[in-house]
C-alpha cells in the first residue's frame, strides 16, 4: 500500500502492506508477514510512525446492553408486568424499537400491590436494564432516577403534573399514582 491509497475506503481482507514497512494498528490484522484490513472503514498510513490503521466507516448498532438506561413509552399493563417499547438508550434515539418487560418485582425497594399505580399505557419511563431473556429486555426501575418521567389522565388524556406523592391532571382533576423518576416532567435527558 503507497501513500497515495491513506483514506481510501477499504473492505475486509484487502490488502493494506507488509509487516517490513509497517506496525498493524486497529481494525487490521498480520497473514503471512501481510497487512490485511479487518473492517470496513477508512485506511489511514501514518508514515511518520510506520503505522497503518483502518477506522470503521459504520458505528457498531445502538442497543440495549445490560446496565444501560433507557426510555420507553408503556404500551400494555398487567396487574404484574408492563410492556415498554425501547426508543432511546441513554442520550441516543434508536432508529428501531426494542421490547422491554417491567416485572412488579423490579419496580422498587417496597411492596407494590399492583402495576396499576406503577405506571399505564402512554406513559414515558426510564428505566435500566437487568438481563436480556428471550429477545425481551428485562428492565428495572429501582432507583429514585428511575420510574416514570412524563404521565398522561387515564380519563382524558392530558399530562399529569405531579403534586406530592400523587399526580393530577388539571383539566379534568382527577388524581393518580405512579412510581416516578425524580425529574418527572423536567425534560427528557
Amino acid at each position: 500500500m503507497s501513500e497515495r491509497r491513506s483514506g481510501l475506503f477499504v473492505t475486509p481482507g484487502e490488502k493494506l502492506g507488509v509487516i517490513e514497512e509497517f506496525t498493524p494498528g486497529a481494525g487490521t490484522y498480520v497473514k503471512n508477514g501481510v497487512i490485511y484490513s479487518k473492517i470496513v472503514g477508512t485506511a489511514l498510513l501514518d508514515m511518520l510512525n510506520k503505522k497503518v490503521y483502518v477506522y470503521p466507516s459504520t458505528h457498531p448498532a445502538n442497543v440495549p446492553r445490560v446496565g444501560s438506561i433507557v426510555l420507553g413509552q408503556v404500551t400494555s399493563v398487567t396487574n404484574k408486568l408492563a410492556v415498554i417499547r425501547i426508543f432511546k438508550i441513554g442520550r441516543r434515539r434508536l432508529s428501531g424499537f426494542f421490547t422491554g418487560a417491567l416485572h412488579i418485582s423490579d419496580v422498587s425497594r417496597g411492596y407494590v400491590e399492583t402495576m396499576y399505580d406503577v405506571c399505564k399505557p402512554g406513559d414515558i419511563i426510564r428505566a435500566r436494564v437487568i438481563s436480556l431473556l428471550n429477545l425481551t429486555y428485562h428492565l428495572s426501575t429501582n432507583d429514585k432516577n428511575l420510574g416514570v418521567v412524563y404521565a398522561f389522565c387515564s380519563n382524558c388524556g392530558t399530562m399529569l403534573e405531579k403534586r406530592k406523592q400523587r399526580l393530577s391532571c388539571l383539566k379534568c382533576g382527577k388524581t393518580e399514582k405512579r412510581k416516578v423518576a425524580l425529574d418527572y416532567g423536567k425534560g427528557i435527558r
